[in-house]
């Protein structure tokens, strides 16, 4: 990895996990790049400059009000600088400053003055990271085209569990490469892709549906943006917010996401991982109400759309295709049938067999099915799954 020439600046903002962005410094000058440290007076009640600027070799700030710096707009110059800015660690409050557009401090006003790239890694406890308004924070920036990486999942310094630890340095590095260095094959393709669950209404309050997270396709849809890909994301009721540089499509219903896959087409590529439900019933207008009386309501299924197999067949189709198989049996058979029978190139199966913990977690471990035979990876994040397949993906249109 080579990041000669570019120019980082990182901001660390305050929270234990502070201590981590020395070794993103250390990091980034191995690599090659150039990195000025500006640090929040929250940041420096963890680290101090001194560290930051020995690791840096270069001087580091920490004051909007200087006599020196600011008379010389030094806010606009490192922010029009850098070749990207960094947040990290990026505390809950400073996600906030930044959907709201404050600029209280040097930090959140050389983010609003910068007209680069920004790439923030969260790191904070597990209950503001779940909270209502750092959800729409992040929804809003991510609107902007502000990047993500992280948070991990993992015990932290309060003695919680949950999402909210920072991404570790060489995650965020790797994002970083991405962002300035890795070329980006699929530049001018259009991406298709699916993802969560799908909700069948029974009644006006009850729905047939499963436990699919829409993280795989979440994050299979921002790696694909990442190599340059224009990307329509079709997605089931999800809690995710959409990634950033990507089209978002909000469907309830199997028939819906069939409406919005054809919609998006002509598609490149086109990638399924929705766990869309195989069967539907007649929708009840009034709640089903049960009573000692009543008889149990019997319900009538019917067969949901193949939307997999419809635009596998569709005319012009993707020239790629990708479907998935989540299995709890007899995988890789279940697996190799099914992209006979659907007609897609590829097939991704993972076994969510009770006990995997793959179901709606946040790793996953897959095998590629395709018609020179079966690939089995590791078990990864599934961060790391979207990037492996996606470079695969990229790799047809070289």
């Amino acid at each position: 990895m080579s990041l000669a020439s570019k120019r980082i600046l990182l901001i660390v903002s305050g929270g234990i996990a502070a201590y981590k962005a020395l070794e993103l410094v250390r990091l980034l000058r191995k690599a090659g790049a150039g990195v000025t440290c500006v640090l929040t007076r929250a940041g420096a009640e963890f680290v101090t400059p001194l560290s930051l600027q020995a690791l840096s070799e270069s001087r580091v700030y920490t004051e909007l009000f200087s006599l020196t710096d600011e008379s010389e707009m030094g806010h606009i110059q490192l922010s029009r600088a850098a070749d990207l800015v960094v947040v990290a660690p990026a505390s809950a409050n400073i996600l906030a400053q930044m959907a709201g557009g404050m600029a209280s401090d040097l930090a959140t006003t050389l983010l609003l003055a910068t007209d680069k790239h920004v790439l923030v890694a969260p790191a904070m406890n597990v209950r503001m990271w779940e909270h209502a308004a750092t959800q729409a924070n992040i929804a809003t920036l991510k609107h902007r085209g502000v990047a993500f990486v992280g948070p991990n999942e993992g015990a932290m310094a309060c003695n919680e569990y949950g999402f909210g630890r920072l991404a570790e340095p060489a995650e965020i590095l790797a994002i970083i490469d991405a962002l300035l260095v890795r070329p980006k094959p699929l530049t001018g393709k259009h991406a298709l892709v699916t993802a969560g669950p799908t909700h069948e209404p029974i009644d006006p309050v009850r729905y047939i549906a499963n436990r699919s997270s829409g993280r795989q396709g979440y994050a299979i849809a921002a790696a694909l943006a990442e190599l340059g890909a224009r990307v329509t994301l079709v997605s089931g009721p999800v809690s995710l917010a959409p990634p950033a540089d990507v089209t978002l499509v909000r469907v309830e219903t199997a028939r819906e996401m069939l409406v919005a896959c054809e919609a998006a087409l002509p598609a490149d590529v086109a990638v399924f991982a929705a766990a869309v439900a195989d069967w539907r019933t007649e929708a009840a207008n009034l709640k089903l109400k049960k009573s000692p009386d009543v008889a149990l309501p019997s319900l009538a299924l019917t067969l949901n759309p193949d939307i997999l197999a419809t635009i596998a067949h569709a005319n012009p189709r993707p020239r790629l295709v990708v479907g998935f198989a989540a299995e709890t049996h007899d995988l890789l058979a279940h697996a190799t049938a099914k992209r006979a029978r659907k007609g897609c190139d590829w097939i991704v199966a993972n076994d969510v067999a009770e006990g995997t913990g793959i179901m709606g977690g946040v790793e996953n471990e897959v095998h590629l099915v395709t018609a020179e035979g079966v690939e089995t990876w590791p078990r990864m994040s599934t961060d790391e799954v979207a990037r492996r397949l996606a470079t695969r993906m990229a790799e047809i249109f070289v």
